[in-house]
């Protein structure tokens, strides 16, 4: 198969719109989505279906603190957190697609970008639910701490350096609503922005009827689910590092530029690929192929467009 036709869902990481060092500001989360859009629309240029999901670590974050702030202050209703991830979705969404529409624009592209809100099932009886471990916004005081498992019965863990920060259920995806409207706009020539942050977390409590839930969706392994399920023949999981090590800073280091599933899987069993870092993007990779994708790949933002051409990044493929 020629790579018209074919698609490619990329995973943009939180580092592709905040920059080490960098405070966050809009214009520059402005300017890194610009530097982005430039190796995804060269990607749409040659023909690549694409869709685009995104993190928004620091950005739920944000939007929670502002909640809190205030309503200390004045009647502001607080927000839940699945409506801190519609909320993101949208702001992101926006922040991508304009810099996205743009390039594509001056390639003669005009016009064929979509952001979709996104909703992403999860099942209630996940054991996440029971077990909240994904740390999630800024850090407080041991005061506030208490007040918030007091008043709002939060799960507070000691952050070192950053004060105590709330833990929220990371539950799996089991479906995404939106999918064969992604679909949809894929096949009518549309570049979609989908599954922001994960997706918005819902339950379904009957056929169709949803609710949204105190949760969030790990990105990639939504955007894993979302690619096997679009029947994508590629996912580009984007992130930190132009290519996957083993024996991470150590002199013993040694970059990867290729990996098989069952290399990956023994990596993950021997501790390589930690849960708090490269372990959750690894097995996301890992589950894409395995659920009938032909290729996965581990790269940094810039290098989206060589390792989607085989010319850098750690491809994952069967075997």
């Amino acid at each position: 198969m020629t790579q018209a036709g074919r698609t490619v869902v990329i995973a943009v990481g939180g580092n592709a719109l905040i920059r080490e060092g960098q405070r966050g500001t809009i214009d520059e989360q402005r300017e890194n989505a610009r530097a982005t859009a430039v190796h995804v629309g060269t990607l749409a240029a040659r023909g690549w279906r694409i869709v685009l999901t995104h993190g928004n670590g620091p950005q739920v974050g944000f939007i929670l603190r502002r909640s809190e702030l205030v309503a200390q202050s004045e009647f502001t209703p607080r927000l839940t957190l699945d409506m801190c991830v519609a909320d993101s979705e949208g702001g992101i969404g926006y922040i991508l697609g304009n810099a996205l529409v743009s390039e594509l624009g001056r390639r003669g592209m005009a016009d064929r970008v979509a952001c979709l809100l996104t909703q992403t099932v999860v099942d209630r009886d996940d054991p996440a639910f029971q077990h909240p471990a994904k740390p999630i916004g800024s850090g407080y005081s041991s005061e506030e701490a208490e007040l918030h498992r007091r008043r709002d019965r939060w799960v507070l863990v000691e952050d070192a350096g950053r004060g105590y920060r709330r833990l929220v259920p990371s539950p799996r995806p089991v479906r995404i609503v939106e999918t064969r409207a992604i679909a949809a706009l894929l096949e009518a020539g549309f570049l979609v922005i989908a599954c922001g942050g994960g997706g918005i977390p819902v339950v379904e409590e009957a056929p169709g009827v949803y609710r949204g839930v105190e949760a969030v969706v790990d990105k990639d392994f939504a955007s894993s689910f979302l690619a096997a399920h679009l029947g994508a023949s590629d996912l580009v999981v984007s992130t930190g590092v132009e290519k996957v090590a083993i024996a991470f800073r150590t002199p013993a280091q040694r970059f990867l530029d290729r990996l098989t599933v069952s290399e990956a899987r023994g990596y993950l069993e021997a501790g390589e690929f930690p849960e708090g870092s490269m372990g959750p993007k690894i097995r996301a990779a890992v589950e894409f192929i395995e659920r009938g994708g032909q290729r996965a790949i581990i790269t940094s933002p810039e290098h989206i467009e060589d390792a989607v051409a085989g010319r850098t990044g750690t491809q994952l493929v069967a075997g």
